[in-house]
C-alpha cells in the first residue's frame, strides 16, 4: 500500500512535526511493506518588507492551489492529511479513487474563539482560512481524532457521523524517561533550587486557555502561605501582564523562564521539576502529561475535555477557573510525599498504555478498513453505471440510484 502523509511546511508547527514524525516512525515499524510518502507545501523565504508581504500571498497561493494540485497528481491509496487545518485538501482528492483520511487535533479556535484573539497578523483571513479548513474534512473519507472529547466537538460542531470517525490517542515518545538522582540533582543545582524547593514547571505556548495566569495566582498564594514554591515556564515566555504580577506579587525570585528548550533539556526539566502544572481550560489531548509522567514526575492538571482521559486516575484533577483549588493541590503534593510517591508510580504505568506503535497500528487499520469501503463503494457505483437503462418509452417508475464517494450515513 502506498501511504502519502500531508504534512505542514516544516518548522510550522512544532506539534505538528512531532505528531507526523512519529507516526511515520512507527508505520514504517508495523507495516514495513508499505511505501511512506511525505508531502508538504514549498515556500520559498525573501528577505525585505515588501517581499515579505509578497512571501506571505505567495504562501496562500502555494498552500491553497500549487500543492493540492500537485497532490491530484500523486500515486497513492490513502492520503493523510495530519493537521485538521489543511482539511480543505481532502475537496480535492474526495472524487478519487484513493482515500483521503484527516486527523483533528482539536476544534479550539470553534470551541473558544477568545483564544484566537492576536495570533494572527490578519485574523479575519486567518480565520476564514482555518474555517475553510476544518469544516472541508466533512469531504474526507475517513477522520481520526485524539480524544473522544474531540470526537463529541466534531460530532457536534461539524455534524459529521459518529461511524466515520475513529479516536486514536496520541503517544509519548520513548525519549522521555526517567534520570538516574545524581542527574536530576545537578540539574537541580544548575538552576540554584535547594533541596526544599518544590519547582513547578509549565511547558507549552501562552495562549489564554493554558491558564498561565491561573498558575501564577495559585503560586503567589502558596508562596504567601509558606511553601517553598519556584515556577519555571518553558515555551512561550509570559505576556506583559503576566510580568506585572510577578513584580506586583514579589514572585520575581521564584518565578523563571527557561526559554524554549531542546528535547533533552526539557526532559532534565520535567526530570528536575516536582510537579507539571497543566490545568488548561480546553486541551485537544494534552501531550504535556503524559511527557511528564513518562519522566516521573507528578502531574495537577484540569477536571475538564480531554485531559481527563489522558491523565486518568494518575494526576490531581482541579478546575481550571477555581484558583483555590489549584493552590490545594500545590498544598497536597507538597505535604504528602507518599501520594506523590503513587501518583509517579501509576503515572509510569499509565505512559504504556500509549506508544506510537499503538498508534500506527490502529491508524493502519483504520486505512486499510477506509480504503476497503471506498473500494466497495466505487464497485458498487460502477456496477449500477453498467445496468442497462429503460428506454424512453418506458413509463416504469423507477429509482437511479447515486452513489458518493463523500456520502455518508
Amino acid at each position: 500500500m502506498r501511504i502519502a502523509i500531508l504534512r505542514r511546511a516544516p518548522q510550522v508547527s512544532v506539534s505538528m512535526d512531532v505528531y507526523a514524525d512519529r507516526l511515520v516512525q512507527g508505520l514504517k515499524a508495523v507495516r514495513p511493506d508499505w511505501t511512506i510518502l511525505e508531502c508538504y507545501p514549498q515556500f520559498q523565504e525573501r528577505g525585505g518588507a515588501s517581499s515579505k508581504a509578497l512571501a506571505g500571498i505567495q504562501k496562500y497561493y502555494e498552500r491553497y492551489w500549487c500543492y493540492p494540485n500537485r497532490l491530484k497528481r500523486l500515486d497513492a491509496d490513502i492520503f493523510h492529511i495530519i493537521d485538521h487545518t489543511d482539511g480543505d485538501i481532502s475537496r480535492w482528492l474526495g472524487r478519487s479513487h484513493s482515500a483521503t483520511v484527516v486527523t483533528c487535533h482539536d476544534l479550539i479556535n470553534l470551541i473558544k474563539p477568545e483564544t484566537f484573539k492576536g495570533r494572527a497578523k490578519f485574523p479575519l483571513i486567518s480565520m476564514a482560512a482555518w474555517r475553510w479548513g476544518v469544516e472541508s474534512m466533512r469531504h474526507a473519507d475517513h477522520i481520526v481524532t485524539v480524544s473522544t472529547h474531540t470526537k463529541q466537538d466534531v460530532i457536534e460542531h461539524l455534524e459529521i457521523a459518529p461511524a466515520a470517525i475513529t479516536v486514536v490517542p496520541n503517544a509519548v515518545d520513548k525519549v522521555f524517561h526517567r534520570l538516574p538522582a545524581d542527574a536530576i540533582q545537578a540539574v537541580r543545582d544548575r538552576y540554584g533550587l535547594t533541596p526544599e524547593t518544590f519547582c513547578l514547571l509549565n511547558v507549552g505556548s501562552n495562549n489564554a486557555r493554558k491558564n498561565i495566569s491561573g498558575i501564577l495566582a495559585a503560586v503567589a498564594a502558596a508562596k504567601h502561605q509558606g511553601l517553598p514554591v519556584h515556577f519555571w515556564k518553558a515555551g512561550a515566555d509570559f505576556t506583559d501582564e503576566q510580568a506585572q504580577f510577578i513584580q506586583a506579587n514579589g514572585l520575581a525570585d521564584c518565578v523563571a523562564y527557561v526559554g524554549k528548550p531542546s528535547e533533552p533539556s526539557l526532559i532534565e526539566l520535567y526530570n528536575a521539576a516536582d510537579c507539571l502544572m497543566a490545568p488548561s481550560s480546553y486541551e485537544g489531548f494534552g501531550l504535556t502529561i503524559l511527557e511528564a509522567m513518562a519522566c516521573g514526575t507528578p502531574v495537577i492538571t484540569a477536571s475538564v475535555s480531554a485531559m481527563p482521559e489522558v491523565a486518568g486516575d494518575a494526576a490531581i484533577l482541579v478546575d481550571p477557573t477555581n484558583q483555590a483549588e489549584i493552590t490545594d493541590a500545590i498544598h497536597q503534593l507538597f505535604n504528602h510525599p507518599e501520594q506523590r510517591q503513587a501518583l509517579i508510580q501509576k503515572g509510569l504505568e499509565r505512559v504504556q498504555q500509549f506508544t506510537w506503535e499503538k498508534t500506527a497500528q490502529a491508524v493502519a487499520s483504520v486505512y486499510e478498513q477506509t480504503l476497503s469501503s471506498k473500494t466497495a463503494s466505487t464497485q458498487s457505483s460502477t456496477k449500477f453505471e453498467m445496468m442497462p437503462q429503460p428506454d424512453q418509452g418506458d413509463k416504469s417508475d423507477s429509482l437511479s440510484p447515486s452513489i458518493s464517494s463523500g456520502d455518508r450515513a
